[in-house]
């Protein structure tokens, strides 16, 4: 019998998430096409068959995912910027239909991974089967794009990055159907898939137009690198939707399986995560100061990439502190 974990009185997250936030050295950024592609994309989700009637459209609104966006490509053109709200828009409304009440079966969630994955390696004029309604028309949209400018090995590793995380989020509806409650280890590596942070990163590149070379991308110094900041992304998400995935999560949350591993009340499991938070960004800080050259001709669109990952962990924290999709201890 493992012990009773008590809350964690709210006032520990909310010491903690500002101590998280001062101690991560990238500066914020923000698109300046951000609120004008927020309210392009309230107002062109309904061509898509969503039924959004008015306290959607305002949910939404507040939930600023074209700000989310434009802080991690605040250089994105502006119609570059549609595309990506419109992806991101996509990613979390197929987690809402995968996680929240309601949700999709694990066939369906199943059908809609193959759907999506067989949209984006192939022709979208295609019908795929799992994935259809709404869903499919926003990824149709949103890909056209990067479809049309991007080389075929780099549409491949993007698709790849979606197979992943897709896998993850069936991998996570398993274990709450089956009551798997993950250990700290298996977690940490189920939620660098769930996060999405994988398929952010390929997205630098469609901003700048400079793809990486595959065994570039895929060089273990690099591969390290974003690793890490999956994980400092991923972290303090977790701490700032502790209360409410205490509720929904089935125990995936970094703070839950530290208390339930560690077998410490939920304040103690607050400061290990962040106490873990902390080493990570240490670690982040000397790896990106230690990047080996991969030669002229490269280097800039490395360094281009790897700003990227810094950005999605910055921009992550920004807007959880922002978006009325988390309800922030403390936030006014």
């Amino acid at each position: 019998m493992t012990d009773k974990i008590i809350p964690a009185p709210a006032t520990r997250v909310e010491d903690i998430l500002p101590s998280l936030r001062a101690a991560c050295p990238v500066p914020p950024r923000l698109s300046p096409h951000a609120d004008q592609v927020q309210g392009w994309l309230v107002s062109w989700l309904p061509q898509t068959g969503l039924p959004l009637d008015a306290p959607s459209r305002e949910r939404l609104g507040r939930a600023g995912f074209a700000r989310y966006a434009g802080r991690l490509y605040p250089d994105a053109a502006e119609p570059d910027l549609r595309a990506l709200a419109a992806l991101f828009t996509w990613f979390f409304l197929v987690d809402d239909a995968c996680d929240k009440p309601g949700r999709l079966g694990l066939h369906e969630i199943r059908g809609l991974r193959d759907g999506a994955v067989a949209l984006l390696r192939g022709n979208p004029r295609q019908r795929q089967v799992g994935l259809g309604g709404p869903l499919r028309r926003l990824l149709v949209h949103a890909w056209r794009e990067p479809r049309r400018r991007m080389p075929a090995r780099w549409r491949l590793r993007f698709a790849d990055a979606v197979a992943h995380h897709l896998d993850g989020t069936w991998q996570e509806a398993v274990n709450k159907a089956t009551g798997h409650t993950p250990g700290v280890d298996e977690y940490v590596g189920l939620r660098r898939a769930t996060s999405a942070a994988y398929v952010s990163y390929p997205l630098v590149e469609f901003v700048t137009g400079r793809p990486l070379p595959d065994p570039v991308y895929h060089h273990p110094f690099l591969g390290r690198i974003r690793d890490v900041g999956n994980d400092l992304l991923s972290w303090y998400n977790d701490i700032a939707s502790l209360e409410r995935d205490e509720v929904t999560s089935g125990g995936h949350n970094l703070v839950l399986v530290l208390a339930a591993e560690r077998r410490v009340p939920l304040p103690a499991a607050v400061e290990l995560a962040a106490e873990r938070w902390h080493e990570s960004m240490r670690r982040f800080v000397a790896l990106t100061a230690t990047v080996p050259s991969f030669g002229p001709a490269l280097d800039g669109a490395v360094t281009a990439h790897l700003d990227g990952v810094a950005r999605a962990v910055r921009g992550t924290i920004d807007w959880t502190l922002e978006s009325a999709r988390y309800a922030v201890p403390g936030r006014g």
